[in-house]
């Protein structure tokens, strides 16, 4: 039947191409964004994981950067402490040697202990400078916390977020300390502190020659406690490093993960487009024969 008001055919054919130029319209945002999930109401399950998943990315690079500053933290205070022990012409190892030079008959020790006197004070001196971003665990005040606690990790299970810490305890590297508590300014039992000890007053006498010999091992424990402090730094800036590299390929798998979520496949997207261009264009056209056939009623009055 011809029928002047309604025309299933264009009807048909205006359907059509409403739900082409839909799809087309979905394809050409895919495109444009690179996401075949881009909102919630493309596929609200996928969406809400991506989301998360991208929080927690936002999490391991703060974790990323936090590991940054920490690692340059115990990388001055390591730097410092082996400073700190020196060689045969700096440090605790050259303040030693000037001891056991001390122990020779007839020497003046006066002279020897105006090189002492520099040693003491460029160790203090390296101490102090041993700070980065305001901390500082050669040298510490009576305000400096116990312990410190290095950010190295975050993961995230369910809803429930663990953030992982190396702790540091600062009384295990504190040189000088404002209560003379430091590895080189505490007293020993035989002889006066590191940081104190002079040999100007000492002679040759069967007397002083203990007093010099307990400075000397004075000196020899000062030497084992800094290079203990200097190793576990030297373990936990490796455990740094490894955590750093570590948290990086964590980030760069999360990356790969939201990936599969949410990108979308440009080859398969590319033909989708030229497919549904083609149909936009047969739909545009058997729309207009279906609008035309109603012309053909007009003949019908001639």
């Amino acid at each position: 039947m011809s029928s002047l008001l309604t025309n299933s055919t264009a009807m048909t054919a205006l359907q059509t191409l409403r739900s082409v130029s839909s799809q087309l319209s979905t394809t050409q945002t895919r495109i444009s964004t690179g996401q075949r999930v881009s909102t919630a109401s493309d596929n609200a399950a996928y969406w809400s994981i991506a989301t998360s998943m991208r929080a927690d990315n936002a999490a391991l690079s703060a974790v990323s950067d936090s590991l940054g500053l920490s690692a340059a933290t115990v990388d001055t205070e390591y730097t410092a402490l082996t400073t700190v022990i020196g060689d045969k012409d700096s440090g605790l190892t050259k303040l030693q040697s000037l001891l056991v030079e001390a122990k020779t008959a007839g020497i003046d020790r006066s002279k020897i202990q105006a090189d002492v006197t520099q040693i003491q004070q460029q160790m203090k001196a390296t101490a102090n400078a041993a700070t980065f971003n305001g901390i500082n665990w050669l040298s510490t005040t009576a305000t400096t916390p116990t312990t410190f606690s290095l950010v190295s990790s975050y993961s995230r299970v369910g809803g429930t977020p663990t953030i992982g810490s190396i702790t540091v305890t600062t009384a295990n590297y504190s040189l000088y300390t404002s209560a003379q508590g430091g590895i080189l300014d505490t007293a020993g039992s035989t002889a006066p502190s590191i940081d104190t000890m002079s040999i100007s007053a000492l002679t040759d006498s069967a007397a002083d020659q203990p007093t010099l010999d307990g400075y000397i091992a004075q000196v020899t424990a000062g030497i084992n406690s800094v290079a203990s402090a200097a190793a576990n730094l030297g373990a936990v800036k490796n455990r740094l490093s490894t955590n750093t590299d570590f948290v990086k390929s964590l980030m760069d798998s999360v990356d790969r993960g939201i990936g599969q979520l949410v990108d979308a496949d440009m080859n398969q997207e590319s033909t989708r487009l030229s497919a549904l261009q083609v149909q936009q264009q047969l739909g545009v056209q058997a729309l207009s024969i279906a609008n035309n056939s109603s012309q053909s009623i007009l003949s019908l009055f001639r």
